[in-house]
């Protein structure tokens, strides 16, 4: 009887347990969806912080990495009060703030300390671990803010995330594999900014990867300048991929929620679409080993399994007939580096006319 009271006790805790490491994934997806429906003020940095928490189990020191952001703010203002860029059109002060960021996160800047000048270190790409195979964290902003280096995850979030702080506006967007900047100002319209290098790709440099379908485009898949509500899309995958990693052995349910609401958001939305179904692969082939079997025919005698094949087939052939295809890893990073080898190339010269 005492064994079975203290067996009774342990699940107890460990449910108790279990609830409570939930509960931090919960509370960062209500606000997410708190952000969406407008009950809660929009903040990209908040959203982001409170996925990077989640995962690490409300151990993300955030007051640590405000005062890091603050400083990187402090510092963009001081170089949009102490110099004057060449741009004479009415959104001179926003551009003028671009400049400043771009500055701060790509380019090594003396800085005058008393009758000292020191030469600021800015963030550089981080080719270890750049898909977050190893550790999920890689990916994470406050990975880029602790050590100075990045990946095209972290760093446009940064970027988005101290334009906010400076009161103007960043729009991600996506080409296969990787985030981006897009800006529009009024002297050349819209234009790119990939932090990674440092460098203001042309359209051509995108396209040059040979994985993205003018339909892709026309959908909205790649090369969209997101929203905020969009970025915030963005992020509820962020989030269910991290939960996904967090607990492998779960029912999908969580990350299915995320997935959908995204799609809410961004029907297009090529990471919550590719989720939705992979996550009904996975409950396919829990209940292929559940039957234990590894004949799909026999599985789809089961009802349920019929309904979740046809589903996640009818998934997967729309996210090709929307134009989304997948890049290989080992094409990507030969992919990042060709912008810096053919700089002159790909560069966008009306920059700087």
């Amino acid at each position: 009887m005492k064994k079975i009271f203290i067996l009774t006790i342990l699940l107890i805790l460990s449910t108790l347990s279990k609830a409570q490491e939930n509960k931090f994934y919960t509370d960062a997806y209500e606000t997410l969806d708190n952000m969406l429906t407008d009950r809660q003020p929009y903040s990209f940095k908040t959203a982001v912080f409170s996925i990077e928490n989640a995962y690490s189990q409300g151990k993300l020191d955030t007051e640590e990495l405000n005062r890091k952001i603050i400083f990187l703010t402090k510092f963009c203002n001081q170089l949009v009060a102490n110099r004057k860029l060449q741009y004479i059109e009415k959104d001179e002060a926003t551009v003028n703030k671009y400049a400043s960021i771009y500055t701060v996160m790509c380019q090594a800047t003396p800085v005058i300390v008393g009758k000292d000048t020191l030469k600021y270190k800015p963030f550089t790409y981080d080719f270890e671990d750049v898909f977050g195979h190893r550790e999920l964290s890689n990916l994470f902003v406050s990975k880029l803010l602790n050590t100075q280096k990045g990946n095209c995850n972290s760093m446009p979030y940064l970027y988005k995330i101290i334009a906010e702080e400076l009161g103007v506006s960043a729009n991600l967007a996506l080409a296969p594999n990787h985030v981006y900047i897009k800006h529009n100002i009024k002297s050349i319209g819209w234009f790119n900014t990939e932090l990674t290098s440092g460098i203001f790709p042309q359209d051509s440099w995108l396209m040059a990867s040979g994985y993205i379908h003018l339909d892709a485009i026309q959908n909205g898949v790649f090369m969209k300048a997101l929203n905020n509500k969009e970025s915030l899309a963005l992020l509820l995958i962020d989030l269910a991929n991290a939960y996904e990693r967090s607990y492998p052995e779960n029912d999908g349910s969580f990350a299915l929620k995320c997935a959908e609401r995204a799609i809410d958001v961004h029907p297009y939305l090529a990471n919550a679409l590719i989720l939705q179904a992979e996550i009904h692969k996975k409950q396919f082939q829990k209940l292929m080993t559940e039957q234990n079997t590894k004949d799909v025919q026999a599985t789809l005698t089961n009802p349920k399994a019929k309904e979740l094949f046809d589903l996640m087939n009818k998934e997967y052939a729309h996210i090709h007939k929307i134009g989304y295809r997948s890049m290989p890893e080992n094409m990507y990073l030969d992919w990042l580096v060709s912008l810096r080898k053919e700089r002159e190339k790909y560069e966008d010269k009306r920059l700087f006319k």
